[in-house]
């Protein structure tokens, strides 16, 4: 279900900001509110373990976070 929502007080300079970015992507200062809220309030979509896992970067061998190879 859609809901209005009003935006009182909004400086002149950021409601022509706006206009100006709605008007770069093609659409109303409205919509381009619509999706600036969109985009910041959206949860991104969840990723399993393993996604996770395998976006971690390789930094190195176990040995190389062994403190007894480092000679202490």
């Amino acid at each position: 279900m859609a809901t209005n929502l009003v935006v009182r007080n909004v400086d002149e300079e950021i409601a022509l900001a706006l206009k100006m970015r709605g008007a770069a992507h093609g659409r109303s200062a409205e919509a381009e509110h619509r999706e600036i809220l969109r985009a910041a309030l959206q949860r991104p979509a969840r990723r399993s373990l393993v996604e996770v896992l395998a976006s971690m970067p390789n930094v190195g061998e176990d040995a190389d976070f062994n403190i007894r190879s480092v000679g202490v």
